[in-house]
């Protein structure tokens, strides 16, 4: 096996993405078209998009990510419109793009329109959300977003099940595919039920934080490999699964917490980089087997599976955004009155991605009868395009769009108020117990150790109340700024003298890295008080 060109991909699409983080351009964005140009650039190996190595083994950790960086709390606040995107705006986008396409391209078997229907249904809100904590939407739309991205899905691939069943001619039947659509779903449900209080029993009782970590990186693997080995959805299993871990993440040991964030956002940035090169890089894997579609044809038809991509997501998103509050006293009791202007920018943030390119590319070559699969290099070329479509028009235009309708973003000064009151509170309960435990004979300390305990909480009540003052007016530093540096300037003038202190044989190479790893975690603390 050839590990040159994984290589190759890996340090490209991670450099491309870091060269966005100094741009205006969002980072998918850069990364499909750096892949776009790069497939056409001599000696570039051809990368092909596997649905058996994307599916299980690279949307799993991704989902897992995303839920357990996402509040479950939230999430269950949203669940109304979060369900009616992820699984009622899914089914429509199917049938909807399903039945346009049947009646645009002749040559196309209804089965196979839906098939495409199903595959360009589900958008990919990765870079959505990206954008929406770019420029600051408010949370609620944000964690709409995100909780549509973690289960649409699995709505998207259960309707390409069943579409796919009638297309290759299984017989598939109504009954069948809503009875499919509910094994998979309550079934996916049920798995990550059954999973998620074991593991994370597992997780607390044991004490190795590289075991724990271990453990960490093959919960979403073991969650869909399980689902999906009794026909359920294993998106839904991973979901279940990490969104619980993620509500009870305190209750793991703090030093599987640290290793473990750091894990898992270098996990997610690789993969997430990776993806969207893919996507740019199918280009000439799409076009090569196009034939008698090329040129204006193949253009009519990506322009309309495009437009009818879009309009059905905001002939979708209005009626379920108002509709239900115009006829329930209870919606309007319980949840906030939403906008047209928020409405709209749910509405434009329906950016496909890598799931519908590798769910297309595992269309069979052929059916039952062994005749050709109808047009599946067509439903390829319309998936590519529809992909890239959405993400360029969509994705370039969203963040002056949301600057345009000025939604009012989040509220800085009220959530460190917030946090202020909370540590407040918790510093008062910390203070009394350890006054508690410090009467008490057997936890003698001598006084300066008591009192750099008791300073060490004073720091931290006082520390956000700190970041609502005024700037220095000689730097124009914040106060956090103006902590961080001092703390980085301290550290680093002890790191310099154990450094020294090594290379002149006075300490040797290990107790070198216990006192930096000492450092290191001291350093980080500061940063984060004072984030």
């Amino acid at each position: 096996m050839d590990v040159m060109p994984l290589l190759l991909l890996v340090a490209g699409s991670a450099a491309v993405a870091a060269a966005a983080r100094r741009s205006p351009v969002p980072a998918p964005l850069l990364l499909v078209a750096a892949g776009l140009v790069v497939s056409y650039v001599p000696g570039v190996p051809e990368y092909t998009l596997d649905p058996h190595i994307v599916l299980p083994l690279v949307l799993p950790p991704l989902l897992h990510s995303a839920a357990t960086d996402s509040s479950y709390l939230d999430l269950r606040a949203q669940l109304r419109p979060v369900m009616l995107l992820s699984v009622g705006y899914v089914l429509f986008a199917t049938f909807a793009v399903g039945w346009v396409v049947y009646l645009v391209i002749p040559e196309l078997p209804l089965t196979a329109a839906l098939v495409l229907g199903a595959v360009v249904a589900p958008p990919d809100a990765v870079a959505a959300t990206a954008v929406a904590r770019r420029v600051g939407l408010p949370s609620r739309i944000t964690t709409i977003l995100q909780g549509e991205s973690l289960v649409n899905d699995a709505t998207a691939i259960t309707a390409y099940r069943v579409a796919l069943a009638a297309a290759v001619g299984e017989g598939a039947t109504w009954a069948g595919g809503i009875g499919e659509f509910l094994l998979a779903a309550f079934g996916g449900i049920g798995v990550g039920l059954v999973l998620m209080v074991p593991i994370h029993w597992l997780r607390t009782h044991v004490k190795e934080a590289l075991l724990q970590n271990t453990l960490s990186l093959l919960i979403p693997f073991v969650a869909y490999a399980a689902a999906e080995q009794v026909h359920a959805s294993g998106v839904l299993a991973v979901v279940v699964v990490a969104l619980y871990l993620g509500h009870r993440a305190w209750e793991v040991d703090f030093a599987t917490r640290l290793q473990e964030e750091a894990v898992w956002k270098m996990v997610a940035f690789v993969l997430e980089s990776a993806v969207f090169a893919l996507i740019g890089l199918q280009l000439p894997v799409v076009l090569k087997g196009l034939g008698e579609y090329e040129g204006t044809r193949a253009a009519w038809y990506a322009t309309a599976v495009f437009l009818v991509v879009v309009v059905s997501r905001f002939v979708w998103v209005y009626p379920a955004t108002f509709l239900p509050r115009m006829m329930s006293a209870r919606i309007r009791e319980r949840e906030a009155n939403p906008t047209w202007r928020g409405a709209f920018v749910i509405a434009w943030a329906g950016m496909r991605g890598v799931v519908s390119l590798a769910i297309a590319f595992s269309i069979p070559l052929t059916v039952h009868g062994g005749e050709e699969f109808p047009e599946r290099n067509l439903i390829l070329f319309l998936t590519f395009t529809t992909v890239i479509g959405t993400l360029v028009v969509q994705g370039v235009t969203l963040p002056p769009l949301i600057r345009m309708l000025k939604l009012p973003g989040r509220d800085s000064q009220a959530e460190t108020l917030a946090e202020a009151n909370a540590q407040a509170q918790a510093s008062r309960i910390a203070e009394q117990r350890l006054e508690e435990l410090l009467s008490d004979e057997r936890n003698a300390l001598p006084e300066p150790l008591a009192d750099r305990l008791r300073a060490v909480l004073e720091r931290r009540r006082n520390s956000v109340w700190e970041r609502l003052g005024q700037a220095n007016p000689v730097t124009g530093e914040s106060v956090d700024d103006t902590y961080r540096r001092l703390s980085r300037d301290v550290i680093g003038a002890e790191r310099a003298v154990f450094v020294k202190l090594r290379d002149g044989r006075y300490i040797d190479d290990e107790m070198l890295r216990t006192m930096l790893r000492r450092l290191d975690l001291e350093e980080a603390a500061a940063y984060r008080e004072a984030e």
